[in-house]
This record gives structure tokens, sequence and C-alpha cells, in this order.
């Protein structure tokens, strides 16, 4: 018996909707294109501009005086393997797909995930939503962003940025849902506008919370601006793509490390960040 009326085929929905995306909303897509590309120009002529060997002791100094030595010491051999290991450039391509792709996760993700903290109904709507998000391989996600933006760096972002919305979110939800009550009412007790009380009151005792949910939104988008070399990002995942379909097991290993390397400051740095908010945290 034949049951091929029976399949489901979600792309025969969704491939007419993207192209009437596109067609009606062309202008939109090309506006975001310019303005996404024109933020990652502005950020690699920052990372570029300067020798490899000025960057590596800006950012050592930088985080020396801020967060400690051995942190320092460490972001100084990541960046310098990287330097020996030929991939400079392409490490900094990487570094600013993740920064711009960082910042627009968390533009979208805070606002969302404190109304969904005030409003149990949103997060009701939100909570299946980000379920799927998290459940879909995220190679999936650049299907449609090159549909739309076509091969290179905008879909890359667009891409990594759907998958790093759900970590920052909910753990946004989750940390201002943890500030306690007693802390609100004193600031509406003492006179204090809501936005006092959201910068002055909520803000600084989730954030260690919020930094732990923006570790997780860097290095979720590192891995899929890693993933994004299939479509044309550039930088590391662009090394690797190249060493796959060429079979050169050097230039693929070289890569590999250099994306261990930018993953371990990332990491690191991060979370040097979070335990000095942390100590601000406890001192006040």
């Amino acid at each position: 018996m034949d049951l091929s009326f029976l399949q489901i085929s979600p792309g025969r929905a969704l491939a007419p909707a993207v192209d009437w995306l596109n067609a009606h909303f062309h202008g939109v897509f090309a506006a975001i294109g310019r303005g996404v590309e024109a933020a990652l120009s502005a950020l690699e002529f920052v990372l570029l501009v300067l020798p490899a060997p000025a960057v590596i002791a800006i950012a050592a100094l930088a985080v020396f005086f801020l967060i400690g030595w051995r942190l320092a010491v460490l972001i100084a051999a990541c960046l310098g393997f990287v330097l020996l290991m030929g991939l400079w450039r392409e490490t900094m391509q990487t570094i600013a797909l993740v920064t711009v792709a960082v910042i627009l996760s968390v533009a979208i993700a805070f606002p969302l995930g404190v109304l969904a903290a005030r409003r149990p109904k949103v997060e009701a709507v939100l909570r299946p939503v980000l379920d799927i998000m998290q459940t879909v391989p995220p190679w999936v996600y650049l299907i449609p962003a090159v549909m739309i933006f076509s091969l290179g760096r905008v879909p890359a972002i667009m891409a990594t940025i759907i998958y790093g919305i759900p970590p920052m979110l909910r753990l946004t939800t989750l940390a201002f849902r943890q500030v306690p009550v007693a802390f609100r009412e004193l600031g509406a007790a003492i006179g204090a506008s809501p936005r006092a009380v959201l910068f002055r009151i909520e803000i600084p005792t989730a954030m260690p919370t919020l930094l732990v949910g923006l570790n997780q939104c860097i290095l979720l988008s590192l891995a899929m601006v890693v993933l994004a070399g299939l479509v044309g990002a550039g930088g590391l995942g662009a090394e690797v793509t190249r060493g796959l379909t060429r079979m050169e097991m050097g230039l693929g290993l070289r890569a590999g490390l250099a994306i261990v390397a930018v993953a371990l400051l990332m990491d690191r740095l991060s979370r040097g960040i979070l335990q000095q908010g942390r100590g601000k945290g406890g001192k006040s």
C-alpha cells in the first residue's frame, strides 16, 4: 500500500514562505546585510590594523591589570600559538564574527529574558520555541539564512545569532527570577523608578547568572561560526572546510588547533570576567 500521501514535508510550506520574504522584504534584508558587513569590517580593521605582537601585548596587559597575571599569560600563549600556526588573520576574522554574533544575540535575548521573567505567559510561549531551537542540528539554520542572504558572512552571523539566543535567554530569565522580591520592594519603597530598580538593583544582583549565560552564548557561537565556514563565512571555519575538501591533514589540524586555542581563550576570559563579577557581588 502506498502511504506516500501521508508524508509530511515542511519544506513545501517553508520554501514558498522564504520566496515571499525575499520578494517583499529584499530591501530590508539588504540593509541588514550591509549593516552586519559594516560592523564586521570595522571590527576586523581594529583587530588587524596593528601588528600581531602589538595586539598580543595589549591584550595581555589589559587582562593583567583587569583580572590577573595567570589569565594574561594564557591569553598571550593562545594568541601567540595562532600566530605561530600562521593563522593570525583567520583567527581575528573568527573572533570578529563571534563578537558581532554574541552582541546581537544578547541584544535580542536579554530583553526577551527580562520580559519572560516578569510575564509567565511570555515564558510559556517562548519555552517550546527555545526547545526546538536547541534541538535542531545547528547546520540546519544555515539553509534558510543562505536562501535569504546568499553565501557569505551575513548568513553565518544570522544562523549564529539563532543558535546563541536560547542559552542567553533562558539564563536571563532564571537570573531575574532569582532576584529576591524584597530587593525590588525596597527599591519601590524608597521611590526608585522601575528603570532605576532594573539597572541599579536587579541587573547587579543577577549579574553572576547573566555572565554564565554570556559564557554559554560565546562558546556556542564559536562552534556555529566554525561550522559556517561551509557557506563562505571565512575565518578558521573556512580553513577547516578547505582542509576537508582538499584532504589536507596538515591544514585541517592547524586550523583545528587554532580553534581550540580561540575556544580556550574565550572560555577562560569569560570565566575570569564571571569570577570578577561574583567577587564584586560578594563584596556588595
